[in-house]
């Protein structure tokens, strides 16, 4: 075993296929259908969360592989195979792509498990969901319909949908799955070529994807991925003047930073951004089932969800049983090693987000919030954990309470009525998601319109199929991901005229 494969005991329990993946040397780039380095010949260390040790040496890309890169795209969507393939052949390559996903699922579970820390069991579901999102969207590859408008006997006017070109694509740590197929799947079923950037904290669940989309047949420079940092390799996707369309998930202050980036062509932006989503409890609510959901709302992927449930406003006269119930639920989680399958929450993603989640908590203290469960670091010599951690007493207009800590921190705030639970749920600068907790159904529908927020769930949480949009309002950011509307992200309108 070389340099680059893990050196813990992780080994004993990992496939034969995670080991040989690992251990074949240092990860490059996929440009025009071959695997090459880094055109500077840098690299960099992933490293698993768990034990703080190296996975893997990746080709750190940057601008010149940006160029090859999407010079690959331009060529396949312009002169290549690609733009003469029907629809229904398109169709087959996403289906091919979700039967390899499945096949290899498990694989790529503990790819994702190695490289982001999270619970084997949630990415063994993300394996699945990235699967359910080809085949979904191999489906519409079929039906991308443009329109007959009605004129007069004299004229034919109609509308074709068309693919927008060369798309860039970042994509982030925290769903380094899920979140391509979100992005990939509609972006090929239009016709689009790609030039994907994954998270450098997570690199090699797109790697080992790319290599099963060339083993599905897909014609060289259809897909592209370029490993490297986001000031690098990720600002030159946003400025590329030869790329049509940027799709980004991330955090808010980044976003800013590719819209401004693509101004230089007025490239296509579709943004999905940060998130601090309020998640209101009635005292009618079923009250267990509100605080076992809640705890996975914001404890899932260790808090760190751009949708999760950090803001949970609970009604008055329930306040100290649910402060209690969510503390007890947070206490029971078992914080550990990710590929044990008892585990429910694993490390933080990186030393770097580590660090900022607990400089989040020392601030809580400091606001004057009062420590219900956790609030400090995990227990285990090595690994970037933190405990789940609940704080009462916290206020609306406290920085733990409107900033994204992309942690497993919540605030729980008590609130009034209807009234003073929209007004606070809708005071943040974010809009992507929130959840209300009601057996009356006419406040659960009055809410659910009153609450500025791309998704909101009734007596739920986190619920997502690729069949709805998501996204969000506000600096959550623009653009609807999933459902029809990524064919809308992914295409041009045409209206042509003929005269009679």
């Amino acid at each position: 075993m070389n340099e680059s494969a893990p050196q813990n005991s992780n080994c004993r329990i990992l496939l034969p296929s995670v080991l040989e993946f690992l251990s074949r040397g240092p990860k490059k780039l996929l440009i025009g259908g071959k695997w090459v380095p880094a055109k500077s010949g840098k690299t960099f260390e992933t490293i698993n969360p768990a034990h703080e040790e190296v996975l893997a040496i990746v080709a750190e890309g940057d601008n010149a592989d940006v160029d090859d890169a999407v010079q690959a795209a331009r060529k396949a969507f312009e002169g290549g195979k690609w733009p003469v393939i029907g629809p229904h052949q398109r169709a087959r390559y996403l289906f091919r792509i979700a039967e390899l996903i499945e096949t290899n699922a498990k694989e790529l579970a503990k790819l994702i498990t190695l490289d982001n820390g999270k619970p084997i069991e949630e990415s063994i579901a993300e394996a699945a969901r990235a699967a359910e999102t080809f085949r979904y969207y191999g489906g519409w590859a079929t039906k991308i319909y443009g329109e007959t408008n009605p004129s007069d006997p004299s004229l034919f006017s109609y509308s074709l949908r068309e693919p927008i070109g060369v798309c860039g694509q970042i994509i982030p740590w925290n769903g380094p799955l899920s979140t391509i197929s979100w992005k990939v799947a509609p972006a090929l079923a239009c016709g689009n070529t790609v030039v994907l950037k994954p998270a450098e904290q997570t690199p090699l669940p797109a790697l080992r994807l790319g290599e099963l989309m060339l083993e599905a047949g897909v014609p060289e420079g259809v897909i592209n991925i370029v490993t490297g940092f986001g000031p690098t390799a990720g600002a030159a996707i946003g400025a590329h003047p030869d790329i049509d369309k940027v799709a980004f998930t991330g955090s808010t202050e980044v976003g800013k930073l590719i819209l401004r980036a693509s101004a230089g062509n007025l490239k296509r932006v579709s943004l999905e951004l940060g998130g601090k989503s309020p998640n209101i409890i009635f005292a009618d609510a079923d009250l267990e089932r509100a605080v076992a959901l809640s705890a996975r709302g914001v404890f899932r992927n260790q808090g760190q969800v751009c949708c999760a449930a950090t803001r949970m406003f609970v009604q008055e006269s329930i306040y100290d049983e649910f402060a209690e119930r969510i503390a007890a639920k947070a206490n029971e989680i078992k914080l550990g090693e990710p590929l044990d399958k008892t585990t429910t929450m694993g490390p933080l993603v990186s030393q770097e987000q580590h660090e900022r989640v607990l400089g989040y908590l020392k601030l809580a203290r400091e606001e004057g919030a009062d420590t219900r469960a956790g609030g400090e670091r995990g227990p285990q010599p090595k690994g970037y954990f933190v405990k789940p951690t609940i704080y009462t007493g916290a206020k609306n207009g406290m920085r733990i309470s409107r900033e994204e800590i992309f942690g497993p921190v919540a605030v729980v705030i008590p609130f009034k009525d209807e009234n003073d639970a929209v007004i606070q749920g809708n005071d943040t600068i974010y809009g992507l998601a929130a959840a209300v907790w009601t057996r009356d159904l006419s406040r659960a529908h009055k809410l659910a319109r009153a609450l500025k927020a791309g998704s909101v769930w009734l007596n739920c949480y986190g619920i997502i199929d690729p069949i709805a949009p998501f996204g969000g309002y506000k600096q959550s950011g623009f653009g609807r991901e999933l459902g029809m509307h990524s064919i809308e992200l992914y295409t041009e309108i045409k209206s042509v005229y003929v005269k009679l």
